[in-house]
């Protein structure tokens, strides 16, 4: 009964979900959902997508103009030298200054998903930017950085990579003994016949054949939407790799080493992604489900989790709820 009503609350809330997963024949990247994977899209897309396009497009006219104009029949009796200063120093110093307009744009990129954002200094700049009045500096930094998101605070999360499955510690939600939120995520499917009705028997559920193949688990990674999610990663065995192509997120986990990332998701909805380095003989079973909730439905999965109730903690994010409509995506700021 506390399953039922946890899913019909959210029923009565819900509303169109967004959902990121790969779909056969598609082309290009899953849609963004976060400020870091729209500026990866922009770099490829509207940047570097052009500047190889015109190399392509030139090397195919200068070899079709070679073998035209230079061919045995054409040139029966070929030239004899051995330089030509000027064209080494423009097949030298173009690709350099290509090299360099590539790097202008990729290392702020680089930058801006490498370094967890200092969340008082975007509270600090954005205030001083609307106290001094000016506006439109104020909207350039908050397509980038979110003053709102950053009055909450951080919500901190560990992936664990294990053979072949992730855990999940939520250091700062902790029960009445100091004891922090942490599950094991495992993947439905396993490649094994077997493999339904172990579903059913562990979790009691029966929505085994609508679950997308190879990208669902049994128990998700949920996160509050936005809010800035910082988050860390490390192995217990071999090198794993937390990948989620939505986010624009991709950070290996080591033995041994603590990595760490930060992304902001506006939309709610699920999202997937897959063990993105080669682990051993399970890797292809190894997904990832991130479901992004409204706040108080996070909070409800987190109470229900912290109780050690973890289906009624699944029922409560089956459905995603509404949001308020004032959130929007990061492209819409």
């Amino acid at each position: 009964m506390r399953h039922f009503f946890a899913a019909l609350c959210a029923s009565i809330l819900a509303a169109p979900a967004f959902a990121a997963i790969p779909h056969d024949g598609a082309l290009g990247f899953q849609p963004a959902a976060t400020r870091i994977a729209e500026r990866i899209h922009f770099f490829h897309n509207d940047y570097v997508l052009w500047i190889i396009t015109a190399i392509t497009i030139f090397v195919s006219v200068l070899l079709v103009w070679v073998m035209v104009r230079y061919n045995r029949k054409s040139n029966p009796v070929s030239r004899k030298f051995s330089h030509n200063s000027l064209i080494e120093v423009i097949w030298t110093i173009v690709p350099a200054l290509i090299l360099v307009a590539i790097a202008g744009l990729s290392f702020p990129n680089l930058y801006y998903q490498d370094v967890v954002p200092n969340l008082d200094k975007i509270k600090t700049e954005s205030a001083e930017l609307l106290a001094d009045g000016k506006s439109a500096e104020y909207e350039r930094y908050t397509k980038n950085y979110f003053p709102d998101a950053a009055e909450k605070g951080f919500i901190n999360v560990k992936a664990q990579g294990n053979q072949w499955n992730w855990t999940y510690s939520y250091p700062d939600i902790v029960d009445a003994d100091g004891v922090a939120l942490e599950f094991v995520s495992n993947a439905v499917h396993k490649g094994t016949p077997e493999d339904k009705q172990k579903y059913q028997d562990s979790t009691g559920r029966t929505n085994y054949d609508s679950l997308p193949r190879n990208l669902a688990v049994d128990y998700p990674m949920v996160i509050p939407a936005g809010r800035y999610i910082r988050y860390y990663t490390a192995a217990a065995d071999v090198i794993h790799s937390w990948t989620v192509p939505a986010f624009g997120v991709k950070t290996d986990a080591v033995p041994g080493r603590l990595n760490e990332g930060w992304f902001l998701v506006d939309e709610p909805g699920v999202y997937y992604g897959q063990c993105s380095e080669l682990c051993g003989i399970d890797h292809a079973y190894m997904p990832i489900e991130v479901r992004v909730v409204p706040q108080a439905q996070f909070d409800q999965w987190a109470q229900l989790m912290l109780a050690g109730d973890y289906e009624g903690a699944y029922s409560a994010v089956q459905t995603i709820a509404a949001i308020e409509p004032s959130t929007k995506l990061a492209a819409n700021h």
